[in-house]
């Protein structure tokens, strides 16, 4: 459905556009999503969609941004809580984002720009800050932290991968998912946060 063409300001139609392309995205592998389509569905003109992204990569590199963004806001930890509590809600938050973000978080993870530099490197700056969060809730110090921090990033990876296989098997709820992760990095750092 094509909305009729609104005046909007830069940012507003920056968001407008990223809004759509984030749907289409969400919905379709990258290569079925076309930059006409986005113009079309915004009432605005390939040219102007264009102005806003050079090119489709740079389109899809800002809605990654973006959500990568939304991401760490939405997984944003409770300092006030215990570590376990705190990774345990970030955990909650991560699995109903991969849940309504199904294939978005694939076209991120498995799609054939995940492997491209420029959204490699967004997605690593999300999992480099997610896993500085987790450390500084441990407050471990020296090199306690650095073998931690190894422990961490291999966990974040870990978390990524079983999500994955989670949305190729649904059934598995996602209160056993939360306990299999919390194991994990458990065990990864020798510490006990199951309880």
């Amino acid at each position: 459905m094509v909305e009729p063409r609104k005046r909007l300001d830069r940012e507003q139609r920056r968001t407008q556009l990223l809004d759509i392309g984030a749907q289409l995205f969400a919905d379709r592998s990258y290569e079925d999503v076309w930059i006409e389509e986005v113009a079309e569905i915004a009432g605005v003109s390939r040219g102007l969609m264009y102005h806003y992204f050079p090119t489709k990569r740079d389109f899809f590199a800002a809605i990654v941004e973006r959500e990568s963004q939304h991401l760490l806001e939405v997984t944003a930890p409770d300092a006030t809580l215990p570590v376990r509590e705190q990774v345990a809600a970030g955990l909650d938050a991560y699995f109903a984002y991969v849940k309504s973000h199904s294939r978005g978080v694939r076209a991120i993870n498995v799609g054939t720009l995940s492997a491209e530099a420029g959204i490699r490197a967004i997605v690593e700056r999300e999992l480099e800050q997610q896993q500085i969060r987790i450390l500084d809730a441990l407050e471990f110090e020296g090199e306690r932290r650095q073998i931690a921090a190894v422990a961490v990033r291999g966990w974040i990876a870990f978390v990524r991968a079983v999500c994955l296989d989670w949305l190729d098997q649904p059934s598995i709820p996602q209160e056993e998912l939360r306990v299999i992760c919390l194991r994990t990095l458990s065990g990864a750092l020798g510490i006990d946060l199951e309880t």
